[in-house]
């Protein structure tokens, strides 16, 4: 599948069926995803994969804060929705020159590739979170030292072939684009003073793509 056709028709998918990826799978896509843009290639990641009657016991933990029966019985099945949980947890390099912010923006670039590897060969997934990603009983039962943060799950399998999905279209992003540029400099002595392109109402002027 072409790069362009595959951001074009990967989908969030809500049901998903075996099979999933093997791990030997999982981490092959994962090598190609981690070549995603990683100021100092930390790799402030790691990965924790969900299968099986393992579900269960992530889906009781899940469980654990719910306040009702309905509410106990819903967040125990959650797990149960794919045939493999991948759980992203970060572990950002502490006191690095590369800024905390930054080792979170590498870690979902690698997210990002690694979906659209996985729908090029012929998997689904969607992203999940939830207030989970705090709980304390959760964090112990995966195992994470003190310094590193849940940030969610990757739910993975095939796509169930009776929802098929629809044709997609992009997304308006006109008014999210404008271009920046310099006011003229009479004295050569003085620097120009930057501004961004506005319009008369004080919004950014944007241009169409050229």
């Amino acid at each position: 599948m072409e790069l362009q056709a595959a951001v074009r028709t990967r989908r969030s998918e809500h049901r998903l069926l075996d099979p999933a990826p093997s791990d030997e799978e999982f981490t092959d896509l994962l090598g190609w995803a981690a070549t995603a843009p990683d100021h100092g290639h930390l790799r402030p990641w790691r990965w924790i994969l969900v299968r099986g009657e393992s579900r269960a016991a992530l889906g009781a933990s899940f469980a654990a804060g719910a306040t009702d029966a309905e509410a106990v019985r819903r967040a125990a099945r959650k797990p149960l929705r794919a045939p493999l949980l991948a759980t992203l947890v970060f572990a950002p390099r502490r006191n690095h020159r590369v800024p905390h912010w930054e080792q979170l923006c590498a870690s979902s670039a690698m997210v990002n590739s690694l979906m659209l590897l996985l729908h090029d060969r012929g998997f689904g997934s969607i992203w999940r979170t939830g207030s989970s990603v705090d709980s304390a009983g959760t964090r112990a039962l995966l195992g994470l030292a003190p310094h590193e943060g849940l940030i969610g799950w990757l739910y993975v399998g095939t796509p169930d072939p009776t929802r098929p999905s629809g044709p997609r279209s992009p997304v308006p992003v006109g008014d999210r684009v404008s271009r920046f540029t310099l006011t003229s400099c009479p004295d050569e002595d003085t620097p120009a003073a930057p501004q961004d392109a506005r319009a008369a109402d004080g919004r950014a002027v944007t241009s169409g793509t050229r």
